[in-house]
């Protein structure tokens, strides 16, 4: 009987993070750059996805975005909420479990423009797979949900990034679109869940927590903002009393219930005039203003710049391609 000497121990192969993540970088901004060539934004053929494009650097500014989650492919976004300023750059995601208004500023250059994929939160969807999905290991097991913010920054990883990346691919074919992409997208709503965001949008769903209650006061206001609402009837509806309420919103979205408010009307104007070329006093009167003069003072005041300005301004720097066509987009 032979006798074999133990083996040399194989010392551990070098994990290459850095060169994996490189070629998905690249690969998501090839796609992106097919799927979107032009700056601005630009639709996809699934509803609930839209792609960002800025060859160069955009100021800051004031934005308000459906709750989503945003990655970004290449370049860097600057984010400024409530006194705090926070960074996402390639290969991070962002999610944005309520829609609250914060300032963005991007850095890009023709030689690294920023490309970014935006995939609307589909409230129906995650309260199915939250039901099906236990707390992540990930997520602090202490999280409360009234403490949780509505805006988050994290890198990405392998499993979502690849998902992310499937997505891209079948967005280039209308089978595939029609397809596999349904089914990605759910994953992608399943590996953020599962994530260490997961606590912000189970928060979102939670009616029973401020956040949650919260989070439909918002829903509210931007499924009725051209209609005259008051804060009573808000905090009523989030089960809430008048002092609470007022208390646990600024908590939540960084400003007041009507600082909010006439945020989002500015802020719908505004798409108004850009995307449907509305001129200030129609694009006024369709979100709730009655006074023309009023909005131009408002609008002025939060921009920066009259209505006539920002739209234009708006229309150079960030025009609005799609790939569909413009019936079906609308």
């Amino acid at each position: 009987m032979s006798v074999h000497a133990n083996p040399m121990p194989i010392p551990p192969q070098p994990c290459e993070p850095e060169p994996s993540r490189r070629q998905r970088e690249e690969r998501m901004a090839a796609l992106i750059g097919q799927l979107a060539p032009a700056e601005g934004y630009t639709l996809s053929a699934l509803d609930a996805v839209k792609f960002l494009r800025a060859n160069g650097p955009l100021p800051r500014t004031p934005v308000l975005y459906d709750p989503c989650i945003i990655v970004l492919c290449s370049g860097r976004k600057r984010g400024f909420f409530a006194g705090r300023e926070f960074v996402y750059d390639a290969q991070h995601f962002l999610v944005l479990s309520l829609p609250i208004p914060f300032e963005s500023q991007t850095e890009a250059s023709p030689d690294e423009p920023m490309l970014a994929i935006s995939i609307r939160v589909d409230l129906g969807v995650l309260a199915e797979l939250a039901l099906s999905v236990p707390q992540s290991a990930s997520e602090p097991q202490d999280a409360r949900p009234d403490e949780v913010s509505g805006i988050h920054s994290t890198p990405l990883d392998d499993r979502l990034g690849d998902a992310v990346v499937r997505l891209l691919e079948a967005l280039t074919c209308d089978m595939e679109t029609a397809v596999l992409a349904p089914a990605i997208l759910r994953e992608i709503y399943f590996r953020v869940l599962c994530g260490p965001q997961g606590a912000a949008l189970r928060g979102s769903l939670a009616y029973q927590s401020n956040f949650g209650r919260i989070g439909k006061a918002l829903r509210m206001i931007h499924a009725g903002y051209e209609q005259p609402l008051s804060v009573d009837t808000l905090a009523s509806a989030a089960a809430m009393s008048v002092a609470a309420f007022h208390a646990a919103f600024k908590s939540v979205t960084g400003t007041s219930p009507l600082q909010y408010i006439k945020a989002t009307r500015l802020h719908k104007a505004r798409m108004l005039m850009i995307q449907q070329g509305l001129n200030a006093s129609v694009a006024a009167s369709r979100v709730g203003y009655e006074s023309p003069s009023q909005f131009s003072r408002e609008f002025k005041r939060f921009f920066g710049r009259s209505p006539v300005d920002e739209a234009r301004v708006m229309k150079e720097a960030m025009a609005l391609r799609t790939r569909v066509d413009w019936a079906r987009a609308a």
